[in-house]
């Protein structure tokens, strides 16, 4: 209840702010102005949203069925009787015309849970591990530092990406309510670009080619389609963010990007992943407050969550006094080789009562 209540007035707030403008303008708002204004109001608040990448696809000891028509089980719910506020997926493989991404999660699964966690009141975030359209391997696949030219105006593989990046853009445009309404989605494409890890990162690429690559995928989705259901987010990683310079070094502009954010995982000590966040959240606010956008925390989380109080006394230490939008932790893997990867609490975890005790927060929100 103090999810919908809360929400009901930041929906109210945000839906007078937007009439004051005039019925004109508020005829041209856009589903995407909308999630941005909605975001904005949260964010006005001093709330944060909770979200799980993948949560309702797949958890620590199941996997969505073939056949599933609802989307309501969830490690996060299981542990804590409410979803994330932000759901997480990720297009990896539509690219190549595939029935399921990366993660094996089917696309039309993908699609209806993203309506049904919409029409909860969620909202929904997409990244993206396109392969490596020059040497034919995966995203992390960094043995050419020419894959970015290849696939800019002129290169070698200019024409094959664009049918990759129209299979994305068919995709996000076909998600829509059973009404045929657009379901606005944040969208992260070439994140993490401050380190080298995938083949658009910072020593693959030059600076010029990586703005390039922003400003081709965006003239494509909506200049040229007119998509206007996506809010477009830009995250570096973490790690790498020694200065302001060094953050805003590839910003692909303002008339680009609606929000920004970054992406950082804990793999040591308390100390070194609160002094990282710290860092991190301190360039992005005040980069954030600059450039007038809204900041998150895209990505985050502890792999196995070997810490009992790891959610009230490291993840919310590190963000209460900052005014971000949401923080997303990572997915939990439902393959039996991988059950040490997962960054969300289930029931019998150890961090469980403490998830409950941070999901209560007033300042946290959940939806039922």
């Amino acid at each position: 209840m103090r999810f919908i209540l809360k929400s009901i007035t930041l929906i109210a707030t945000a839906i007078a702010a937007l009439s004051c403008c005039g019925s004109k303008e508020s005829e041209m708002q856009t589903p995407a102005d909308a999630l941005l204004g909605r975001l904005t109001a949260l964010v006005d608040e001093g709330t944060i949203m909770f979200g799980h990448q993948d949560d309702l696809m797949y958890g620590h000891s199941w996997k969505l069925a073939d056949d599933a028509v609802e989307y309501v089980q969830s490690d996060v719910y299981a542990t804590c009787g409410q979803y994330p506020a932000v759901y997480g997926l990720d297009l990896g493989g539509i690219e190549l015309g595939h029935d399921a991404n990366l993660d094996k999660n089917r696309f039309d699964h993908m699609r209806a849970s993203v309506v049904a966690h919409h029409e909860r009141g969620g909202v929904v975030t997409f990244s993206w591990h396109p392969r490596n359209p020059l040497t034919g391997g995966d995203a992390w696949d960094v043995s050419s530092d020419q894959v970015v030219a290849s696939i800019l105006p002129g290169g070698e593989k200019h024409e094959y990406f664009m049918g990759w990046l129209k299979n994305a853009t068919d995709f996000l445009e076909s998600i829509k309510t059973a009404d045929g309404e657009s379901v606005p989605v944040i969208w992260r494409p070439w994140h993490e670009h401050t380190g080298s890890w995938f083949w658009w990162g910072q020593k693959l690429c030059t600076t010029e080619q990586y703005v390039a690559l922003w400003q081709m995928t965006y003239d494509y989705m909506v200049n040229e389609r007119g998509l206007d259901n996506l809010v477009w987010s830009y995250s570096p990683g973490a790690g790498e963010l020694s200065s302001a310079e060094v953050y805003g070094e590839r910003y692909p502009g303002d008339d680009i990007i609606d929000m920004v954010g970054f992406d950082c995982y804990y793999y040591s000590t308390r100390e070194d992943y609160i002094n990282t966040m710290t860092n991190a959240l301190d360039i992005t606010m005040a980069f954030a407050k600059e450039h007038g956008k809204i900041a998150a925390v895209t990505e985050t989380g502890y792999e196995g969550v070997k810490d009992p109080k790891w959610w009230t006394e490291v993840l919310y230490e590190s963000l209460k006094d900052y005014p971000v939008s949401y923080v997303l932790v990572w997915r939990n893997a439902c393959d039996a080789h991988m059950q040490h990867h997962f960054y969300a609490p289930f029931p019998e975890h150890e961090s469980a009562e403490d998830f409950r005790t941070f999901t209560s927060l007033e300042q946290i929100i959940m939806i039922k």
